[in-house]
């Protein structure tokens, strides 16, 4: 199974990253302390991909991670996103051109760099031509201060409309054992040699899934969350999985997952059971979308 992935043809990345979302924000906030040593920790790892967004606790995540990080190791990649602002009990998408500009040059300053690895449009503002969007973030590449654009929660149609405009390095949709419904962006993603961020990877399972991930973790001796964990990184090498946690423990129990190795069988049995779940969950009309 291959190991790495390299981003837009020059940022090779371990593919398992890191989401810093939870360490910070509330209700659950850490000890300042307690959250740097999670993200130092994932370094020490081996984790090469972090990743964290502007929306994340008003900008306070992208302070912790530069606090943990900065100076970044070589071969530290960090990723953030900008478009979309968090009050709290929504989310609410905002592309104007004009704050996406000035979101990128606050991410600049609140990481400590001069150039983004990977920028984000955190979601598509539906009040704002993806035209005008994509530009906003072919500006600010072509300017150099972001190195590669990527998108987060789009469709293959905004995939392909963002890519005549800027390239597209990567894309950030929620996608996990049993919830397959971005199976056509990863399709097109694997096609074109782009990364894909699934976030939440680890979701909720349930009852009948559950037990057949317990089944497969037991034969291959690893927590189910591990087997969640290395069925993303078998069902194609372009997926980088971004695990979040606030926990050192929970943290060293996902970078192990890397270690998983499932055959044949495990794969079928796991692949039909969340398709299954899946299929049910959208029949149920179950939503998930941040």
């Amino acid at each position: 199974m291959q190991t790495t992935f390299t981003i837009g043809g020059d940022l090779p990345v371990h593919r398992l990253g890191f989401g810093a979302m939870r360490l910070t924000g509330r209700p659950a906030s850490l000890e300042r302390a307690a959250a740097t040593a999670v993200a130092r920790r994932a370094v020490e790892l081996g984790v090469t991909l972090i990743d964290t967004a502007d929306a994340y606790d008003f900008g306070a995540n992208e302070e912790l991670v530069a606090e943990a990080l900065h100076p970044y190791r070589d071969g530290v990649v960090i990723a953030t996103k900008g478009g979309q602002v968090n009050l709290g009990r929504e989310w609410i998408p905002l592309g104007r051109p004009e704050y996406l500009r000035q979101q990128a040059e606050l991410s600049l300053r609140r990481l400590k760099v001069e150039r983004i690895d990977l920028y984000q449009l955190h979601r598509v503002d539906p009040t704002v031509p993806l035209a005008e969007q994509a530009g906003a973030l072919r500006r600010l590449r072509d300017e150099g201060k972001v190195r590669h654009v990527g998108l987060s929660e789009v469709t293959v149609e905004q995939l392909v409309e963002a890519a005549r405009i800027v390239p597209v390095a990567a894309v950030q949709n929620r996608y996990n054992l049993t919830d397959r419904r971005s199976e056509a962006v990863l399709s097109y993603c694997e096609r074109h040699g782009i990364a894909f961020l699934p976030w939440l990877p680890v979701a909720p399972l349930t009852t009948g899934g559950g037990d057949a991930v317990a089944r497969v973790a037991a034969r291959v001796g690893a927590t189910r969350t591990q087997v969640a964990l290395a069925w993303l990184l078998h069902r194609s090498p372009v997926v980088v999985p971004i695990p979040g946690t606030s926990r050192v423990g929970h943290l060293e129990e996902n970078v192990a997952a890397a270690a998983v190795r499932l055959d044949a069988t495990a794969l079928a049995e796991l692949d039909a059971v969340g398709r299954a779940t899946a299929t049910s969950r959208e029949a149920r009309g179950v939503p998930g979308r941040r």
